[in-house]
């Protein structure tokens, strides 16, 4: 009789290098600083004031997860991520075992809600940097402060699939990309921070600079520098980092989240790393020092230190590409007058990053759903591999296909709410296809709530309902190990799950207090709790249906 052919498993190819990459890729601070700008200047107007102090708070919460998660790396290296930490850390209990089972697809169904959506969220500000791009090149046939809405949405199908195919292919072909990607952008992004601190200290208070008229010209014009008034920018570099208003400060930290995740992303890959009980705890630490404490908050205090009455807060707030306006004012006064070419060069770096980011979260997500696929806790075919390639092809097209409904929607309603036009300026827009969808009267967009908004609070919500949980398992995980060390195992770990749960409350006490619309936070709030509704559910009918135990009943040998 014929053997029975083994079953395709993923192979060990990835040293520190490839794993490190591959969450900063994720990370990205090309992308992000270009992407996220908009949102954080729009939301809750003028809560931008306290963008800095609103990473910095996100930033340290996601240090103690990121400890949390690289401790826990060093207990269970494997496929899964929290997944699998939270099913060991419960089995190797005294007591607590029986909740395992439980406590694993917890985990792993409240991390899909972030790795299935979050990839939407990159898709979507795909479509809004093409818009953006092409408007600057093409202005006859589409303006770049407000491109069209079904081009962008257009845009963030074709990517979902592009990408997708990309991760088909398989991890290393993604490694390599995600290795160049890194290099380019951080010079890129670091190389435009320069010259935008350059700028604000050669243009003190008072003196001639540059902005833009209502048409979209670059003119010059006086500058002056203060928080109050219709076009705040911040007075001194103290200004920048100053939290000014603890409310701003967490409600701009429930967007700012978006920009650190990933430095767990590794931790999904340990069957594809040579070594990692040593590469992935300093993998996960390492992405996020690099990318998110170096250089998150030097360029987020290069571009907010650069505002000033001649491109405020409210400009960004009402911009497709804030830091690509300021990438076109820089380049004018500093580089010989070519602003233009340079915000070109510049958001081609960003256009790469994306994809790199896209690609290292539909990666992560298809392999938190192959091991949860693999273990039987959602549809078997999910923990399939592709025969050829060794990829969890399944996982990664039905990925393809929510980051192309979400996105596209989200791109389709990107200006929306805060971010509706005025009937003025939609009166100049063009008349054609590209805008037969997503505009109005601003009356109309504005009482809708923001579609790209809406879909990264709900991301960002997986995500603090996922870190809050993981450092909980942490706490679990050493509580009766030898090497339990108190600091590092409760001090921290408590302190991770309280900022990520307090990130959560603020969901529902921002509209509480009034602050900017309810209709965004509530209804990621709303549809998380169905989500997780429905997870209930699925969890009961699938434990009866497979004859599983919910709870265990002994402890297993």
């Amino acid at each position: 009789m014929a053997a029975t052919p083994e079953a395709p498993k993923m192979q060990a190819t990835l040293g520190l290098t490839g794993v490190t990459v591959n969450a900063m890729a994720l990370i990205a601070p090309g992308a992000f600083l270009w992407i996220t700008f908009v949102i954080q200047a729009g939301y809750v107007f003028p809560s931008g004031l306290a963008m800095w102090a609103g990473i910095f708070v996100a930033l340290a919460l996601a240090y103690a997860t990121a400890l949390s998660y690289s401790e826990l790396a060093k207990l269970y290296p494997g496929a899964g991520s929290s997944y699998l930490f939270a099913e060991q850390a419960f089995l190797n209990t005294t007591r607590a075992y029986k909740f395992s089972r439980i406590a694993k697809f917890v985990i792993g169904w409240a991390s899909h809600l972030y790795y299935w959506v979050y990839p939407a969220v990159m898709v979507a500000t795909m479509g809004v940097l093409i818009g953006y791009i092409f408007g600057t090149l093409c202005p006859s046939m589409m303006n770049s402060t407000v491109p069209g809405p079904l081009f962008m949405a257009v845009v963030a199908v074709i990517f979902s699939y592009v990408v997708a195919y990309i991760a088909f292919r398989g991890v290393s072909g993604s490694t390599n990309v995600n290795i160049a990607i890194n290099a380019i952008q951080i010079a890129a992004l670091i190389f435009f921070s320069a010259l935008a601190i350059a700028y604000r200290v050669g243009h003190p208070e008072g003196s001639a600079g540059l902005g833009f008229d209502a048409n979209g010209n670059v003119i010059k014009t006086t500058l002056h520098y203060a928080l109050s008034g219709d076009n705040p920018s911040h007075p001194s570099a103290w200004s920048v980092i100053a939290p000014h208003n603890i409310s701003w400060t967490m409600l701009q930290a429930t967007i700012a989240i978006l920009l650190l995740v990933g430095f767990e992303s590794v931790t999904a890959m340990g069957e594809e790393a040579k070594n990692p009980k040593r590469d992935i705890p300093r993998a996960v630490l390492l992405s996020l020092t690099i990318q998110g404490l170096i250089c998150y908050m030097f360029e987020y205090f290069a571009a907010n230190y650069f505002m000033s009455s001649a491109y405020s807060l409210k400009a960004a707030s009402g911009s497709a590409a804030p830091i690509g306006d300021m990438m076109t004012l820089v380049g004018n006064a500093l580089l010989g007058g070519h602003g233009q070419a340079f915000m070109l060069i510049e958001a081609f770096t960003v256009f790469l990053a994306l994809i790199g980011t896209t690609l290292s979260c539909i990666n992560t997500g298809a392999r938190v759903t192959y091991a949860m696929g693999r273990d039987e806790e959602v549809p078997e075919h999910f923990g399939l591999l592709h025969g050829d390639n060794l990829t969890p092809h399944r996982a990664i097209w039905t990925l393809a296909g929510i980051s192309a409904v979400l996105g596209g929607l989200a791109a389709l309603t990107f200006f929306t709410g805060g971010s509706a036009p005025t009937d003025d300026v939609m009166k100049t827009l063009p008349h054609n296809i590209w805008y037969a969808l997503g505009l109005g009267s601003n009356a109309t967009l504005s009482a809708l709530p923001n579609g790209l908004l809406t879909v990264t609070l709900l991301s960002n919500f997986g995500t603090f309902v996922l870190y809050g949980l993981t450092n909980v398992v942490c706490i679990v995980a050493f509580k009766e190990h030898h090497e339990f060390h108190g600091f590092k195992h409760m001090v921290v770990p408590i302190f991770g799950a309280f900022a990520n749960f307090a990130c959560l409350a603020f969901y529902v006490i921002g509209p509480l207090e009034g602050l900017g619309s309810w209709k965004e936070p509530i209804i990621a709030v709303v549809l998380s709790a169905v989500w997780g509704l429905y997870g209930a559910l699925y969890f009961m009918r699938n434990s009866k249906k497979k004859g599983k135990d919910t709870l265990l009943v002994a402890k297993p040998a």
